[in-house]
């Protein structure tokens, strides 16, 4: 291809860019807006996408289309990062339906939930007096992601329904998912700090 028609090529990529601000993480992919999403045909949107907007194909063009190109770039990891992860997509989700989670009641009158919280958090302080710290460790961390999935489970169903209640639904179940996902994290900075005191 010559110099002028890649020019042309890249000029005329970036105009159809230039234009997509305004869409959804969702159209970006060609994507349906739902919970459930094909992370299978995701992963290859992403890398069909990233591979457009690779700077390979910006070399001779303007510095307007390299900027353009490189805020595409961005814009498509944001939305890749966003979709692949269930608690993200559920959060964009409500973004989408005018909800803010942040600014969403917490379920601090769900009882149960809140005895779960406590006993999750006291079984992660007891682990290191464990007669065998990694399998306690390891029955926790299952427990953790098996509520999780449970919770992505009836997202689907909270999502797909679409009315307040069911986004009210949404907004708690995405809630408690935050406070399981955070404890996953602990969970796993315990193994890992349990597994360097092994190896030392």
């Amino acid at each position: 291809m010559s110099a002028f028609r890649c020019q042309l090529s890249c000029f005329l990529l970036v105009v159809s860019m230039a234009a997509d601000y305004s869409t959804t993480h969702f159209e970006r992919f060609g994507l349906a807006p739902s919970f459930d999403v094909d992370l299978d045909l995701l992963d290859t949107r992403y890398r069909d996408s990233q591979r457009a907007v690779h700077p390979d194909r910006f070399a001779n063009a303007t510095d307007q289309e390299r900027r353009i190109s490189m805020q595409q770039a961005t814009l498509i990891n944001e939305g890749y990062q966003t979709l692949k992860d269930p608690l993200q997509r559920g959060r964009y989700l409500l973004q989408l339906a005018g909800r803010n989670l942040d600014e969403e009641p917490h379920t601090n009158s769900d009882v149960n939930f809140l005895m779960e919280q406590m006993e999750l958090r006291e079984a992660l302080d007891e682990v290191r007096t464990a007669a065998d710290a990694f399998a306690e460790l390891g029955v926790i961390i299952d427990r953790i992601a098996d509520d999780i999935a449970r919770l992505a489970s009836g997202l689907q169903q909270q999502f797909s329904a679409g009315d307040e209640a069911s986004l009210d639904q949404a907004a708690d179940s995405l809630t408690k998912m935050q406070f399981y996902r955070k404890l996953q994290e602990e969970a796993m900075e315990l193994e890992l700090a349990l597994e360097d005191e092994l190896a030392g």
